[in-house]
């Protein structure tokens, strides 16, 4: 199969006859495009070139924001996606796009540009998501880029930016393992978001009047002073070209013709009508037969003055002013308001972004909950707290321990209370394994006790907790880790330090109370 497709002729200054200038499409879909001139200098029609000529060989997917390419449809059998569906429909259908390589154009026309952006944000995902056996190779055409890629906030909102803005990253940073060959087109490269320009390897540059986008053009392209004034001199559908898909030189050439046209077209003139022809005044005065009326909207009636207050009377009113007292929340029993920020905590320690942080910022999370909740979480101070989702981050729960071990449990909180608080949760897991004659615990589930992912910061802790004497660290024969505690006169069972962590209950069950000690 021929992988080159001709593009145009170029606009060389010899005498002989122009050479065509083709453009390698295998090439294209491992280095991508970028398409860059002003209104009207033929960039839609440049990518109407290249979609045409590539209709039969490769896979196609046009973001189309001005429903210019939708006559696609009917010469080459592109499949016209209206953009108004729900993102999760959009997301849906693009993964059927690339399971069954089926050509197709985005049409957004009907959107505003906010919408547009969440719809391309929203397809482009789903073509990023596909599944790994359907990584076919894809065009993936972007017209008017400037929108889904603006290099500063407009007029939509930041979240609107950000999705589409992270969707064209991934486009043309990420595509070409997933099969995804970018092409994006846009007026000026000032407005392109840099991250998503500097993708591109080929490039062809249309006409373009700024200072600006001229010395970005030929900054892009490798010309000094002299060659970026060549660009206010280019023709509608002549572009300079760059790029292993297309030259190794910069190579000025001209679009060749095309087989569908946009459906709005070029503006023409159109002659106006002869003041002789018809009444002018008549035909827009007097209503046509049939033609209704405008409904017209009633003018809300003017508000009546407000008599001037003075300062002085203003400040009077408002120190006279009381508010009326909210209604009391109705008070909680003890019992409820402990169960509640039992809850509350094991919320907290099931919760994986609060694993590692602060037990400051742990504890003002569990107050703004509790207050959701009607619940009194001051009630429980801080080192209550603190004792309590020691327990919680190790898993323990009091009431696994034999009944024989109670008053040593006691002694190895007691000794743990006198630690700093981010080694209390290792020193009672360890505890809680050596009163239940229980394999030592590995340095994933010692790491998961202090709130931690980190084995490494285990092991550092763990060694730290020996050098307080509170604990005797040795291994047996085998390398399994026995843990000795002289201060309740037991150890652990030996047990891997590489044991991967089970993750038991990250938080303990519902049968008993977290802070039922204090």
């Amino acid at each position: 199969m021929v992988s080159s497709i001709e593009m145009g002729v170029t606009l060389g200054a010899g005498q002989g006859a122009p050479e065509p200038a083709r453009l390698d499409l295998e090439e294209l879909l491992a280095t991508r495009l970028l398409v860059q001139g002003n209104s009207g200098s033929g960039k839609s029609h440049l990518l109407r070139r290249l979609l045409e000529q590539s209709a039969g060989q490769v896979q196609q997917v046009v973001i189309d924001p001005e429903g210019d390419f939708v006559t696609l449809s009917e010469a080459y059998g592109h499949v016209v996606v209206d953009g108004a569906h729900a993102e999760s429909d959009l997301q849906a259908i693009a993964a059927r796009v690339r399971a069954h390589r089926v050509s197709v154009v985005v049409n957004l026309e009907s959107l505003d540009m906010e919408a547009q952006m969440r719809a391309c944000a929203a397809f482009l995902g789903g073509l990023f998501e596909a599944e790994r056996e359907h990584w076919y190779p894809v065009l993936v055409v972007v017209d008017e880029a400037q929108i889904f890629a603006p290099a500063a906030a407009g007029d939509v909102s930041d979240e609107a930016r950000k999705v589409s803005l992270g969707a064209m990253t991934n486009l043309m940073c990420r595509g070409r393992k997933r099969g995804l060959a970018g092409i994006v087109a846009t007026q000026r490269l000032a407005k392109l978001a840099k991250n998503v320009a500097a993708e591109a390897t080929n490039f062809l540059m249309g006409r373009t009047f700024l200072d600006i986008d001229m010395a970005r053009a030929a900054d892009l392209l490798g010309l000094d002073r002299r060659g970026a004034e060549r660009f206010r001199d280019l023709g509608r559908g002549e572009f300079v070209a760059l790029g292993p898909a297309l030259s190794r030189r910069p190579l000025a050439l001209r679009i060749g013709p095309v087989a569908t046209g946009s459906r709005a077209g070029s503006p023409k003139l159109v002659p106006l009508p002869q003041p002789g022809e018809a009444d002018l005044r008549a035909l827009i005065l007097t209503p046509a037969e049939g033609e209704s009326a405008p409904a017209l909207r009633e003018r809300a009636p003017r508000p009546a003055p407000q008599p001037r207050v003075s300062p002085a009377d203003l400040m009077r009113e408002l120190s006279a002013y009381r508010p009326e007292p909210a209604a009391p929340a109705p008070a909680l029993d003890a019992a409820e308001n402990r169960a509640g920020c039992d809850a509350v905590l094991r919320g907290l320690v099931a919760d994986p972004e609060a694993r590692g942080q602060p037990v400051a910022v742990v504890y003002q999370d569990f107050l703004v909950r509790c207050r959701m909740r009607g619940l009194d979480g001051e009630s429980v101070g801080l080192a209550a707290f603190r004792r309590a989702l020691s327990v919680a981050r190790a898993g323990l729960d009091p009431a696994e321990i034999a009944a024989e071990a109670d008053e040593r449990w006691a002694q190895a909180q007691g000794v743990a209370a006198t630690m700093p608080e981010e080694v209390q949760g290792l020193f009672l897991l360890l505890a809680r394994a050596a009163l239940g004659g229980e394999p030592c615990p590995g340095d994933a589930a010692l790491a998961r006790a202090i709130g931690s992912r980190s084995p490494g910061r285990a092991r550092r802790l763990l060694g730290y907790v020996e050098g307080r004497g509170a604990i005797v660290c040795r291994n047996d024969f085998r390398g399994n880790r026995v843990v000795a505690l002289p201060a309740l006169g037991c150890e652990t069972a030996p047990g891997d330090p590489k044991a991967a962590d089970g993750e038991p209950e990250a938080a303990p069950a519902e049968g008993w109370g977290l802070f039922a000690a204090e």
